[in-house]
């Protein structure tokens, strides 16, 4: 992982944004100290990122939302407001011990009927879900270098119009010269498959805040 830039005044907006806009937010400071208290990496996305992945499976209308990257559920749970009643997220979780944790979190917060949370290498779990329902919206935020692997998997378990969102496509700005860095590499990888990819209408937003330097693909399935 890139060491996160800082610059003055990134955070302290980012602290006021979620002040004054990010609202449904409550017990998510219950899962941030769950975080810590497992001793836990705190990538999990800012609450501004969670309320925006909520507003966007609400503007889509996902009704079936795929999630790649599970941590201790905060950006699932966010994910989890946006569906309506009768709504469904499938997150896939690498780790059991995250896995258990997002499980007590997700419950904690009153969405467990919504959520399914899938245990292992997420590559070996999105082929059991091919012959499913198509998902109307995608949030990959796994492991960097199979990027392009799950973006691939996304094309195939979704329809026309749904939405993908990919996590963490900035890197510090990395992806312009990866260098040594494998992960930047990935990523840039994974950029350039979705601006080639003819099933996919893409763009990307840069992101400055807690999180440093970075950003978040957005494409619909065409």
């Amino acid at each position: 992982m890139v060491e996160h830039q800082r610059s003055p005044g990134w955070a302290e907006v980012e602290e006021y944004l979620s002040a004054t806009l990010v609202r449904g937010g409550d017990g998510m400071d219950a899962v941030i100290s769950s975080i810590d208290a497992a001793g836990m990496p705190r990538i999990e996305v800012a609450p501004t990122a969670g309320k925006l992945l909520m507003l966007l499976v609400r503007i889509q209308g996902a009704r079936r939302v795929l999630e790649i990257g599970t941590l201790a559920g905060f950006s699932t749970i966010w994910l989890a407001r946006g569906v309506p009643d009768g709504g469904h997220v499938t997150t896939c979780e690498f780790l059991p011990e995250h896995a258990a944790l997002a499980r007590k979190n997700i419950d904690a917060a009153g969405f467990g009927a919504k959520v399914d949370i899938r245990v292992g290498p997420a590559l070996d779990t999105l082929p059991t879900l091919e012959h499913s329902e198509p998902y109307d919206f995608v949030f990959i935020d796994a492991d960097k270098g199979n990027d392009t692997n799950y973006l691939q998997w996304a094309l195939k378990l979704t329809r026309p119009g749904s939405v993908i969102v990919m996590d963490n496509v900035i890197w510090e700005g990395t992806i312009l010269d990866p260098g040594g860095d494998p992960d930047a590499a990935a990523i840039r990888a994974a950029l350039d498959f979705m601006g080639a990819s003819p099933s996919l209408d893409a763009t990307a937003i840069q992101t400055a805040g807690s999180k440093g330097w970075d950003g978040f693909a957005i494409a619909v399935v065409k």
